[in-house]
């Protein structure tokens, strides 16, 4: 798309949302925030809106001018407390409220976001045991496969118009600063960490800097349709422990039973968090000649630890 690209951006407050704020500000590109009407960060570059209540600040729009593309990263944490159904309700209403405020305003846009980067997940799959998965598999089963289908269902009234969507299914994104591995770090230094169950499921990651560049690359090139976001190379949980035990230098030797997981989570977000099995490889990031600088989950691993990433 070339330089100084104005994209918005919702969910900046995230782990993701705050990199990518700062990788479009590095290369010279205007990061247009959505924030909420109640925040006190409002600047010349925010647009507030009410994703619950279906409004966007027409006057915010209006003063930030011309988009050209916007990635929405907003939606409820999904590990962040146990499955009840009220919190399945927003996770599931969270993503779909937001992504259909941005459907109806992008439509009517004449002063740009002619394409949006919608966020999805590899939760679309399923848990598929030992199955090799790309962009053409079908989706799984399980409450976050229906969340992840409904999700990218929502952009179908844009995609209608002719403005081009991509669907970035993310994995586990690999950084000191949030997300699994934050959660991960305090035991694994302490010379408690393990893998969970048989540790044989797979786990397809990517390192924060890699997630970023790859949100990059597919708004400058446009990249349409699902796009499955992680290093070429997953990996087997066991493996993964061993990993992380062996960059922080420490012992790895416990194991958490799946009976221990489901007491403490909930059998449902257990089975679909922790003892998950995903496959998954980025063959539309590949084709288009994207060159990851972390290929796999050690490399991913050591650059979070040693760049404090």
């Amino acid at each position: 798309m070339g330089v100084n690209v104005r994209v918005g951006i919702t969910g900046a407050s995230g782990l993701v949302g705050r990199a990518l704020v700062e990788a479009l500000n590095e290369r010279g590109d205007i990061a247009v925030c959505f924030v909420r009407p109640s925040s006190t960060s409002l600047t010349s570059t925010t647009v507030r809106w009410d994703p619950p209540r279906g409004l966007v600040d027409d006057g915010d729009l209006n003063r930030v001018g011309a988009l050209d593309a916007v990635v929405n990263l907003s939606g409820a944490g999904i590990g962040d407390r146990r499955w009840s159904a009220s919190r399945k309700s927003e996770i599931l209403n969270s993503r779909i409220a937001a992504t259909g405020l941005l459907v109806s305003v992008l439509g009517e846009l004449s002063n740009g976001g002619g394409f949006l980067a919608n966020a999805s997940a590899i939760g679309w799959y399923g848990s598929r045991d030992d199955e090799v998965l790309d962009e053409s598999s079908p989706h799984g089963d399980g409450f976050l496969a229906d969340v992840c289908v409904k999700w990218e269902l929502a952009t179908l009234p844009l995609e209608a118009k002719g403005i081009g969507v991509a669907h970035l299914r993310s994995g586990v994104v690999l950084s000191s600063k949030g997300g699994a591995l934050k959660k991960q770090l305090p035991l694994f230094r302490g010379g408690l960490g393990g893998c969970y169950g048989a540790g044989d499921q797979w786990m397809s990651v990517i390192s924060l800097v890699d997630e970023i560049h790859a949100l990059l690359w597919t708004i400058d090139h446009r990249l349409t349709g699902p796009v499955n976001v992680v290093a070429p190379q997953p990996i087997t949980n066991k493996s993964f422990t061993h990993e992380l035990a062996r960059v922080l230098h420490r012992p790895a030797v416990f194991n958490l039973p799946k009976s221990v997981m489901k007491a403490v989570l909930g059998g449902e977000m257990a089975e679909e968090l922790i003892l998950v099995s995903q496959r998954v490889l980025p063959e539309k990031l590949l084709s288009s000649n994207f060159r990851f600088e972390h290929s796999d989950a050690q490399e991913a691993l050591e650059w979070a630890l040693k760049s404090k990433g």
